[in-house]
């Protein structure tokens, strides 16, 4: 008796929920999204490398991209989706390839021998044209084999 109550309860609430959600979807307006042309320029900033993470030999470099969401999202349809949406390019000592980052984390380079060493970081477009760019410029310090 008891789980036939229940189960008619579950039922008529069932019933209702779906009728309130219904209503809700029935009204729902999406916001409003801003034309391209009038979001404010994408923008990269960077910090320098974390001294305790070079001190051991890896390379940490946070970044903060202003006006764009970094997702792995490519080709040009995606162009035209607002907000904006890109990924990064990286180059290491002006070497002759790079890696597209689209992760929105920090950037992590293992392994660097030591010595003066260049990062061009690229904030670009679902195209891969280059948006904005910042260099950081870092040494990484001679290890001994008691540091490693």
């Amino acid at each position: 008796m008891v789980r036939r109550f229940l189960a008619a309860a579950m039922l008529v609430g069932a019933g209702s929920f779906a009728a309130t959600c219904g209503a809700l979807a029935d009204d729902y307006e999406p916001a409003a999204l801003a034309p391209l042309a009038s979001e404010p320029t994408p923008r990269l900033h960077v910090d320098a490398p974390l001294a305790d993470q070079l001190a051991e030999g890896r390379v940490v470099i946070r970044y903060r991209a202003e006006n764009v969401r970094i997702l792995p999202v490519y080709g040009p349809a995606a162009r035209d989706v607002s907000p904006r949406i890109g990924h990064l390019h990286v180059t290491v000592d002006d070497g002759p390839w790079r890696w597209v980052d689209a992760s929105g984390e920090p950037l992590i380079i293992n392994k660097l021998p030591a010595g003066p060493h260049k990062v061009l970081i690229e904030l670009a477009d679902p195209t891969h044209t280059v948006i904005d760019g910042k260099t950081v410029d870092l040494v990484v310090p001679e290890r001994t084999a008691s540091d490693q």
